[in-house]
């Protein structure tokens, strides 16, 4: 059993929705990234999204845009982001971790090359923003080759039809965007995410996640009723873009994925 499965399993037993908070490698500093990876887990985190550094994140808003921007500019590649979760890995051999990101960085690699090394560096599952379910069966058949999940979006405009398109290949669990537009954006619309969240989970046994507008305690709590974990990036990101070296990065994320953890456990 895959370390995604198991991570959902224990917490259907235990009647608890996860928390999956988004970070991207490198940021803001290179030697945090794996320290920062460890709090978050002694937080309350139970799977850790893992953004690749990339030079046009066009799924992203200027929050997580200005995140890759500063990875980029300590120069930390795919490559060097997979011996990051390697580092992890020494410590903390039970946590999923995904990798989000775009195919590009994947593609020059080779799809070979990445799912060996992926697996290799203890990586359980990939989400490619830009790699959609009719472009990516080669890709799919080589991470299955190789025990990784593959995670697709699900937006808010994707038709009944299209979702059963995708959670008939997608593997781990599913990611359901919660707004139209780039991530940080508007404010969450509970009624509408609820009636999504229904049909997709009435299609599939795969968990669904919900990401884009958690921005705090109580819409963390709001999605946690609804779905089977929720995902925090932008907010999370912007409580340590201003951190003035690695030891306050843990400082100004703990407290604010603490009282994440805390708000979807009272649910």
């Amino acid at each position: 059993m895959s370390r995604i499965a198991a991570c959902f399993d224990r917490l259907r037993e235990q009647k608890r929705k996860a928390l999956v908070p988004y970070m991207v490698a490198g940021d803001p500093f290179v030697e945090a990234t794996v320290p920062l990876m460890h709090a978050l887990v002694d937080a309350g985190a139970d799977v850790i999204e893992l953004g690749v550094p990339f030079s046009d994140p066009m799924a992203e808003g200027p929050v997580i845009q200005l995140a890759h921007e500063r990875a980029l500019g300590h120069a930390v590649s795919l490559r060097q982001t997979l011996e990051l979760v390697s580092q992890f890995r020494r410590k903390d051999p039970d946590t999923p971790v995904v990798l989000m990101g775009y195919a590009n960085p994947i593609e020059a690699m080779g799809y070979e090359n990445f799912a060996r090394d992926a697996a290799d560096a203890g990586v359980d599952g990939v989400l490619t923003v830009d790699l959609p379910p009719e472009e990516a069966q080669d890709f799919h058949r080589v991470l299955k080759q190789y025990h990784l999940d593959n995670i697709f979006l699900i937006a808010p405009t994707t038709t009944e039809e299209r979702i059963r398109l995708i959670a008939g290949m997608a593997t781990g669990y599913l990611y359901y965007v919660s707004l139209k537009g780039v991530t940080g954006a508007a404010s969450l619309d509970v009624e509408e995410v609820a009636k999504k969240t229904a049909f997709i989970q009435s299609v599939t046994d795969l968990p669904v996640c919900v990401g884009f507008g958690i921005k705090d305690a109580d819409s963390a709590r709001k999605i946690a009723q609804l779905a089977d974990g929720a995902v925090v990036g932008s907010a999370l990101i912007d409580k340590i873009a201003a951190a003035g070296d690695s030891a306050e990065v843990t400082e100004k994320a703990v407290p604010f994925v603490k009282s994440l953890r805390d708000a979807i456990d009272e649910q």
